[in-house]
């Protein structure tokens, strides 16, 4: 199996070396794993592309390349560039620092590496580790997420729905709870969530020469979300695996309105 790795925490961080790991065990010794990763961090920028601007692309190693740009922007580099006429048969990305659970997903570099890799008609997934109580202070905070991950992805490419065909493929976006390996309770099947007022928003402050700048802020990673959602499934110790598209019509309310306003 080929596989091509992107993330958007960046070359050198240490959720890439995680999902390393996870496609060396899914490749086996006669794969290949690719490398394409943003030189600097870019989370927080979801689908974005670098369409008005040059990105520059760097080899650092045999099948390793980081590239000045977003996660959606490496995946390009790495089919139209990098790559050669080589196609990978999976693209993971990750495993960021943090959930892309709820209303992270719309923000997620991450999401946007494999949402990338879906429009151009390759299987894509996104994974995620949580980070909280449970996770923060193991020597490897990252563990469910290598243990877990291998046979996970096997059964996700065994037995998920795939639509590769499609206008819009479905790619997959994976959390994995934050909390040991041995105490992964499991994994759900579910929606994305939405936690209750956790916005992102921007905090002010002035710098020493006088100019005024924004960070941006975003809202409790620990707050409810409906149930049987994704940051419901996380919260309480199990993985959640969404199934997601591109498309971004709302269908039933696109089925309401034609009924509403077109004639019979």
């Amino acid at each position: 199996m080929r596989i091509l790795l992107t993330n958007d925490d960046g070359i050198n961080a240490p959720g890439l070396a995680a999902i390393e790991a996870i496609a060396a065990e899914l490749a086996g010794p006669e794969g290949e794993i690719w490398v394409v990763a943003p030189a600097f961090e870019q989370s927080g920028v979801g689908h974005a592309i670098s369409y008005t601007h040059p990105t520059m692309i760097a080899a650092l190693g045999p099948r390793r390349f980081a590239a000045e740009g977003s996660p959606a922007d490496c995946v390009m580099a790495a089919l139209s560039d990098a790559m050669g006429d080589l196609r990978p048969d999976l693209v993971l990305s990750g495993v960021n620092r943090g959930n892309n659970s709820g209303e992270n997903a719309v923000y997620s570099g991450t999401i946007g590496g494999a949402m990338e890799a879906a429009l151009q008609g390759i299987p894509a997934i996104a994974l995620s580790q949580y980070m909280g109580p449970g996770s923060r202070d193991l020597v490897d905070p990252f563990e469910a997420a290598r243990q877990h991950g291998p046979a996970l992805i096997r059964n996700l490419l065994d037995r998920a729905p795939w639509d590769l065909n499609a206008d819009y493929a479905l790619f997959y976006n994976v959390n994995f709870p934050a909390v040991a390996a041995d105490k992964v309770r499991g994994i759900r099947l579910t929606p994305q969530g939405r936690r209750q007022g956790a916005n992102f928003s921007v905090e002010p402050f002035v710098s020493p020469t006088g100019r005024r700048f924004l960070w941006a802020r975003g809202g409790p990673q620990d707050v409810p979300a409906g149930p049987g959602s994704d940051v419901a499934a996380n919260m309480d110790g199990y993985v959640s695996v969404t199934p997601m598209r591109a498309d971004l019509t709302c269908h039933p309310s696109l089925a309401a309105l034609q009924r509403e306003w077109e004639p019979a």
